[in-house]
């Protein structure tokens, strides 16, 4: 019997809170009824000032991934070229689910060490002078490795190129826990879904969508059904939907929303960056290393953390859950069993994360893992003031 309350520290799906809960906890409604259009136009509305666009928002009862599947249709091509870049597990996804679309994507290598590089996409950009590249595809926090790779700097690379291709972005991670700009950075399709930010269960898929793409819509000749924007926006123009929506989820979504701006976005925005960095000091006080190596790329939801030579993060994982009752995110692919990932977003305060870090320092004895005692008191310092850096120098004897 594992007692007291299970810590959830995976990077997505995040706790649900209590508001959230009890406002799903409600009837299904008529999704045609004028208490359900009342409904739609929040969410509707509500969504648009997340994604901080003036534009349409699109929501499918959907994963993330059905959420990609509805850019790629809506504006691609079978034949099309894109320009994708390999920052990790989920690039590596969203590429996979390209080429099952017939599109021939350029997949600029990676190290998943790091974000997206402007200068290589500018680079690539500008050699091509025929413009046979349509879409620009890249994960904004790439959940698997930590790293956030820089939207304005990439759409500025792409200005400077005057090249024509579409920016898409991965916002599944990030939407709504870390600064994103749909309009500002002329992001023509943000993909996001209801499970990290949102602080909603798993269930829903937005797309935010700029006036090119629903031009490229027009013209582009991927059949599709369930997931044609145009077929969306008709009815919700009135607040319904062109199919039974995910009616309570609804209902969550309009609190998270209202959660959000209590609190305000810049102060949800600057709470992620305060908590990763006290999560950064505790990790490099226990000697470990962080797997993102670019400083202005680390990742405000989550730290991926490499286990020294000779231990396994599963095993480690599987110490921490079964002795203290919390789950910690696995690596994925090519880092599975050599990181493990502490997810620090949506519903989460100062409280929250100590406690997750010191399951997992004690997790990290219990294993028998080498590290300096400590780590959670270096991110208790962080949190009330009393340091200068938030890198305190490594334990170089546990190597990379």
């Amino acid at each position: 019997m594992r007692q007291g309350r299970h810590f959830l520290q995976i990077p997505g799906p995040s706790p649900v809170p209590d508001r959230v809960l009890r406002a799903m906890d409600m009837p299904v409604i008529d999704h045609r009824s004028a208490q359900f259009a009342e409904l739609g136009r929040a969410v509707l509305e509500g969504s648009q000032k997340v994604f901080q666009t003036a534009g349409p928002v699109v929501i499918f009862p959907s994963s993330g991934t059905g959420a990609w599947e509805a850019a790629i249709v809506n504006t691609l091509s079978p034949g099309d070229k894109v320009l994708m870049v390999e920052t990790g597990h989920f690039a590596t996804l969203w590429r996979q689910m390209a080429g099952r679309f017939g599109i021939d994507v350029d997949f600029l290598a990676g190290d998943w060490r790091r974000g997206a590089d402007p200068a290589q996409i500018e680079t690539r950009l500008a050699a091509d002078t025929a413009h046979s590249i349509k879409a620009v595809m890249v994960v904004h926090n790439e959940t698997s490795t930590g790293a956030t790779s820089r939207i304005a700097d990439i759409r500025a690379a792409i200005d400077r190129t005057g090249h024509p291709a579409l920016l898409m972005v991965d916002t599944i991670s990030s939407l709504g826990s870390i600064d994103y700009r749909h309009d500002e950075w002329k992001v023509d399709v943000s993909v996001s879904c209801s499970q990290k930010g949102f602080m909603l269960p798993p269930g829903l898929g937005f797309n935010a969508i700029s006036e090119k793409a629903r031009v490229a819509a027009k013209s582009n000749r991927m059949p599709r059904s369930y997931f044609d924007w145009e077929e969306m926006l008709k009815p919700n123009a009135k607040g319904f939907f062109p199919y039974t929506p995910a009616t309570n989820l609804l209902y969550g979504l309009r609190e998270a929303i209202a959660m959000l701006f209590e609190e305000g976005l810049d102060k949800v925005f600057a709470r992620h960056q305060r908590l990763a960095a006290a999560t950064r000091a505790a990790v490099n006080h226990w000697g470990l290393e962080v797997l993102c190596q670019e400083p202005h790329e680390y990742s405000p939801v989550l730290t991926a953390v490499l286990m020294p030579p000779g231990h396994d993060a599963d095993q480690f994982r599987q110490v921490v859950l079964d002795n203290y009752n919390m789950s910690l995110g696995a690596g994925l692919s090519k880092v599975a069993g050599k990181v493990f990932r502490i997810g620090h977003l949506g519903e989460c305060n100062e409280l929250t994360l100590l406690g997750a870090l010191t399951g997992v320092e004690m997790g990290l004895s219990a294993a028998g893992v080498p590290h300096r005692a400590g780590g959670v008191a270096a991110a208790m310092s962080y949190l009330e003031g009393r340091t200068e850096t938030n890198n305190p120098t490594p334990l170089r004897v546990l190597g990379s």
